[in-house]
Formats: structure tokens, C-alpha cells, sequence
């Protein structure tokens, strides 16, 4: 027997030796049910098409769509969250709130492929508008908060009519939460949750995701995104939201803001949700596929930080297939 010649202790590597016992110990735990699938669907589209900058991931048709939440579902994905591209779009993204429009038929078509799941919608109206932001433009350029509040409020009810469980206004406008959750109880939509962007930085890392909804952004969104220098105003945007009525409140993007996502659990009294962005995925996949890193165990070690960090759910592209591998 080999005796070592230290009076040790205190070793903690005892609880590390086997993969039994470092299950047993473990003090985080990512589960199918914490995460949520960002899908994508295109007005007109007729066959599936993958996105470039996010090898993997696809636009959708309706049925692609409708095989994708079947599939999510299947896993055991807590949630799909649905993003809708138009044909035509126009100053003030009018088809946001299009009962026949695209992310209205999105969310039905994926309430009729899984009826239990629940189903996510985007209210913004970034994808919409013929200049990319994220909400109508004063003559001089700027986006106008106050005229935004009420397409914001129009498009809600929209999407909770079309069957949606749950919405993310994800603008940044001041005040959304408050005035969508007005327009949606007048409407007799008081059970459709509101999941707050509370706390969206304006990220470098959302570049992909301009592709996947052929955003026709000109400029940039931080006069209303907020400043990744600052965390203080994460926390403020977060209260807010909470006293206009927000069911969840978000950090987005996630990995570069753990310390946002932490503080902010300390103070919310409802569950925290976090977004690996696209850019998130794209620094794995790429760095995956040009063989620099192990594809599966960085993507487990990305999420379970952030699961680390106080996300009550987590928002990634990668949702359907980690449940596979949690389930074995």
C-alpha cells in the first residue's frame, strides 16, 4: 500500500473519483424541462433552409415546423419559442399584428402539433419593419417608444388569440410590459404569461440571429438595448418590469452576463430565464467544426453555468438534442 508522506486531511478530490460519485454530489442539475427551443419560420418558404452563421439550425415551413415541435416535445423541451419572418413588411411592421400572418399561423400551427407544449411568441417588431427596429421611427430616425406601446399591445393580443401560452416582448421599450399586460387582460387574456427582456444588452453577439430573420436593420438599437458596461440598469429594468406585472424576467445575451443573471435571482420573486444568444451557439459550432474544442461537453459546460448562475430556464438552440443526451 502506498502511504503518502503528508498528514492530508482534507482531500476533496474523494468526491470526485467516479463518475457515480461525482453524480451524487453534484450541485447543479440541467433537466429537459429548463430549456426552451428558439424556432424560426418563414413567410412562403417552401422547404426547410439552414442558417449560414448557425449551422444546424433552420427556418422553417409549417411543416418542418410542426416535425420540430414534435420532436422538442418528445424529448422533453420545456418550451418552444417562436420568431416569424413576413413576405412584405413596412414602417411600422403591420403584420405583427396580421391575425393570417406569419408568426400568428406559427404559433397555431405548433399549439396543433403538440397541444401540451408550451408555445412562446415574440413580440417585437424588429422582423417587421422595413428598417429593422424594433419599433416605429420618428421623422428624424429615432425609434419613438410611446407610438410603439400600442402596436406592442395590438400584436399581443394577436398572438394569445393564435393560442400562444406565453409571450417575450423582447423591444426594450419603456413601459411595455405594463401596457401589454393591460391590453391582454381587457381582452380577457389573463392567464397568458409574459416572460420580460428584462435585461437585453445590445450584444455584438446577435449578429446571427440578423440572418435568421433577414433583419433589415440599418444602424444599430443601442439607444434602447442596453449598455453592457452596465449592470446596476439590469437589475433597475428587471424591478420594473416585476412592478408592471412580468411573470418571468430575462437576461439575454447569458454567458457574458452571469454576474447580471446571478444578481439579478437575489432580486426577483419569479423565475429568472436566461438566453444563449446566436452568437453563443456559433462560437461553439464553429470552434466545434474547425476541430478546437469538444462539441458536446462545451456546450454542457456552457449551459450548466449559466444554469449555475441562477437560470430558472434556459433559452439555446441546442434545447432538443441536450434533452436527448440528459435522457440518455
Amino acid at each position: 500500500m502506498n502511504e503518502s508522506r503528508y498528514r492530508i486531511v482534507q482531500r476533496p478530490r474523494r468526491l470526485r473519483r467516479t463518475p457515480a460519485v461525482r453524480d451524487l454530489v453534484a450541485e447543479t442539475r440541467l433537466h429537459p424541462a429548463d430549456l426552451i427551443e428558439p424556432m424560426f419560420v418563414v413567410e412562403g418558404l417552401d422547404a426547410p433552409r439552414e442558417i449560414a452563421s448557425m449551422p444546424g439550425v433552420r427556418q422553417h415551413t409549417k411543416a418542418s415546423l410542426q416535425r420540430a415541435v414534435h420532436e422538442a416535445a418528445d424529448a422533453g423541451v420545456g418550451a418552444v419559442m417562436l420568431f416569424g419572418t413576413p413576405a412584405v413588411r413596412d414602417p411600422q411592421g403591420s403584420q405583427a399584428w396580421n391575425p393570417d400572418g406569419v408568426l400568428a399561423n406559427a404559433v397555431r400551427w405548433a399549439v396543433e402539433a403538440e397541444p401540451g407544449m408550451p408555445v412562446i411568441a415574440d413580440v417585437c417588431l424588429d422582423e417587421f419593419t422595413d428598417h429593422g427596429h424594433c419599433g416605429v421611427l420618428t421623422p428624424d430616425g429615432r425609434v419613438d417608444n410611446d407610438a410603439t406601446l400600442p402596436l406592442y399591445a395590438k400584436m399581443s393580443v394577436v398572438l394569445a388569440e393564435a393560442g400562444a401560452t406565453m409571450l417575450g416582448p423582447s423591444g426594450m421599450m419603456d413601459g411595455q410590459i405594463g401596457v401589454i399586460r393591460e391590453a391582454l387582460d381587457a381582452a380577457g387574456h389573463t392567464d397568458t404569461i409574459l416572460m420580460a427582456y428584462s435585461a437585453k444588452y445590445a450584444s455584438g453577439f446577435f449578429g446571427p440571429f440578423r440572418e435568421a430573420v433577414d433583419s433589415q436593420l440599418t444602424g444599430d438599437r443601442r439607444a434602447y438595448q442596453q449598455d453592457p458596461a452596465n449592470a446596476v440598469e439590469g437589475l433597475r429594468e428587471i424591478e420594473l418590469d416585476l412592478a408592471e406585472g412580468a411573470d418571468i424576467v430575462m437576461v439575454k445575451p447569458a454567458l457574458p452576463y452571469l454576474d447580471v443573471l446571478n444578481r439579478a435571482t437575489r432580486v426577483s420573486n419569479v423565475p429568472v430565464a436566461a438566453y444563449v444568444v446566436s452568437g453563443e451557439y456559433a462560437m461553439i459550432e464553429f470552434a466545434a467544426r474547425a476541430g478546437a474544442l469538444d462539441r458536446q461537453r462545451c456546450i454542457m459546460e456552457a449551459l450548466t453555468g449559466v444554469k449555475r448562475a441562477g437560470a430558472s430556464m434556459i433559452i439555446n438552440y441546442w434545447a432538443t438534442e441536450v434533452a436527448r443526451w440528459l435522457a440518455g
